[in-house]
């Protein structure tokens, strides 16, 4: 079951603003996360929604431009937030306010499962990162779809039952955690939303075929 670390329903884009720093972590019933937004900060209010890597998360306190996230146990447990420490980037995406542009796909901060990167192939210009995942995760991916990994909007390349790859571009790399990772880093993967409403659409007429009818009856 997909998890909102959040509080708030909030939409993102998958689009990176920023590659934050974490500053302090404090651990206890609920980690205190600490990240530098830098200039991002301006106008970041406690109870703003930011994903971290992906995760939708709360912001309860700023000092400056670091602001503070609590993180429960079932967060932690549902993504790989745990594995951050002080000194660490992360990928920063503000949530969207009406009248900002949609540039990737529609991201909620929910995190569906965690991925470990596997490895990498470079072929004549073409970087792709190889991720396996469970296969309760994959099954809502299809090949050229979009999947968020690490909060990143991407598309995926090439897909089999427990594992996935996409095509990353230098700009990507530059901007973004995600070239950093060495293999065997666990990353956190958010499904297409669109691809999981159909998914659990169809669920009930599986081996009956679609028709013209059912998908009138829905919308399409």
């Amino acid at each position: 079951m997909p998890l909102n670390t959040g509080h708030s329903i909030s939409m993102f884009t998958g689009l990176i603003e920023k590659k934050g720093k974490i500053t302090s972590i404090r651990p206890g019933a609920a980690m205190r996360l600490a990240v530098d937004l830098e200039e991002l900060a301006g106008g970041v209010e406690p109870g703003d929604s930011i994903a971290i890597n992906g995760a939708c998360l709360t912001v309860t306190a700023l000092a400056g431009s670091v602001v503070f996230f609590d993180v429960v146990a079932e967060s932690l447990r549902r993504t790989a937030l745990s594995d951050l420490r002080p000194g660490d980037r992360v990928n920063i995406e503000r949530a969207l306010r009406a009248g900002d542009r949609l540039g990737g796909h529609f991201v909620q901060g929910h995190v569906d499962g965690i991925g470990t990167i596997s490895g990498r192939t470079t072929t004549g210009g073409e970087y792709l990162l190889h991720i396996s995942a469970p296969r309760g995760v994959t099954d809502n991916m299809i090949e050229k779809g979009s999947v968020a990994v690490d909060g990143i909007s991407l598309t995926v390349a090439s897909l089999s039952d427990e594992a996935f790859s996409i095509a990353l571009v230098p700009h990507t790399l530059k901007h973004t955690t995600i070239g950093d990772k060495p293999d065997g880093s666990r990353v956190n993967i958010e499904t297409d939303m669109l691809g999981k409403w159909v998914k659990k659409l169809l669920a009930p007429r599986a081996g009956q075929g679609i028709t013209k009818d059912f998908l009138k009856e829905h919308g399409f």
